[in-house]
């Protein structure tokens, strides 16, 4: 059976290739660029500053993913969330009105790769004194105006290893107002049983996705593995898990991960992932299905993002059929649950994230792109994604397939 994995793996080739000549891509080479494990860490590190200088009100989005928020306030912090409606993008008239009413941060989100207005938010931050934070963790290698995301904001936060084969990391920038304590803040390494456990995590994940069976039985292996791990208490400290700890914030980006960043051909990954993207929307669009969002000049795309009917049962139905689909952010932060709009719900009920990285090839993008079909699982009219198709990009239609996903 083809097996398509969520994320993208790591190879022998990685590690032994010698460093590039070329210089590596906004951010990895920002003078003001620190890592460190995670992207929360990095958050939580710049609002302690941000809130010591006097900044504690942020206006954040009420579609996220929660780690952010759980940052954000454990660093001291007030938020009031901003809605985000079905497309993604807020309401610029109604965000500046908050702005206006005295709040001190703007933090945006950059989703799967797509760009916020991030101009129109920069202005909206300029006329009310607001510093604007980019959350680039999604977004990594993505541009829009000629320019890389996280180089509008005064500081920008990446997450590495979601677009990247690396083991971890998470990476802050300081573009404008910089606190220079960031630049020397104390930092401990992690663990040589993480480095371990996470490359063969990613060295399995890329063997599955070329000889399933094979990899099947190592994936068996590895769980024996980590199962010893936690016996004999070995701490690991985990990435892209729920969860927030501060005490787990002063950990810095893996060695190992710094080693792969020299090593890696940028551009050869955004045209890959550009490239099966496209794939995947010509092929759906045959069905009359068309992604959440139209590829855009500069997007480098984290995903395929797809409506669908039912997220959890489509998920489980692409993965009997060997399709790893992303369950992106099915709930954010629990205390501010109930001030999420009706766009934010929608989008936790219906957005579901197919693979479409560096690793993936054609082959499995016409499987993917059947499993989804013959599945049946895209939530909008064969009639009415065809149109949207027709028309370039999105449109706005009266037709809801499902009466209760607003």
């Amino acid at each position: 059976m083809t097996y398509v994995p969520a994320w993208q793996g790591l190879t022998l080739r990685h590690v032994m290739t010698a460093p590039l000549v070329s210089s590596a891509p906004f951010p990895l080479r920002h003078r003001r660029g620190r890592g460190f494990h995670t992207a929360r860490s990095a958050i939580y590190q710049l609002f302690k500053r941000l809130v010591a200088s006097g900044r504690r009100r942020v206006l954040v989005p009420d579609y996220h993913m929660g780690n952010e928020l759980r940052a954000i306030r454990a660093a001291g912090a007030q938020v009031e969330l901003y809605s985000i409606d079905r497309e993604g993008r807020p309401d610029l008239d109604a965000l500046s009105l908050q702005a206006a009413r005295g709040a001190d941060v703007l933090f945006t989100i950059h989703y799967a790769g797509w760009a916020q207005p991030v101009g129109e938010l920069r202005a909206v931050c300029d006329r009310h004194g607001l510093q604007l934070v980019e959350d680039c963790a999604l977004a990594l290698l993505s541009e829009t105006e000629g320019r890389p995301l996280g180089s509008f904001g005064d500081y920008a936060v990446f997450c590495l290893y979601k677009t990247l084969p690396v083991l971890d990391g998470g990476l802050l920038v300081q573009n404008r107002h910089a606190f220079a304590e960031l630049d020397h803040l104390p930092m401990r390494r992690i663990g040589r049983a993480f480095e371990v456990g996470q490359a063969l995590e990613l060295w399995v994940e890329r063997a599955r996705s070329r000889a399933p069976r094979v990899g099947a039985v190592l994936a068996g292996g590895k769980r024996r593995i980590g199962a010893l791990l936690t016996a004999l208490r070995v701490k690991r400290v985990p990435v892209g898990d729920i969860g927030f700890n501060v005490a787990d914030t002063d950990i810095a980006m893996s060695n190992w991960s710094e080693r792969l960043l020299a090593r890696l051909d940028y551009a050869a990954i955004v045209r890959q992932r550009r490239r099966n993207f496209s794939l995947l929307a010509e092929l759906l669009a045959e069905s009359g299905i068309a992604p959440w969002r139209a590829l855009e000049a500069g997007v480098c795309p984290l995903f395929f993002p797809l409506l669908v009917k039912d997220k959890r049962a489509a998920s489980r139905k692409l993965k009997k059929g060997g399709v790893i689909a992303t369950e992106l952010w099915n709930e954010g932060d629990p205390l501010s649950a109930a001030h999420e709009g009706s766009g934010a719900k929608f989008l936790r009920r219906h957005l579901l994230e197919l693979p479409i990285h560096q690793d993936v090839d054609e082959a499995q993008i016409r499987y993917m792109a059947a499993q989804v079909c013959e599945g049946e699982i895209a939530l909008e009219s064969a009639v009415n994604a065809s149109l949207r198709l027709a028309g370039g990009g999105r449109i706005r239609s009266t037709h809801q397939p499902i009466a209760s996903s607003g």
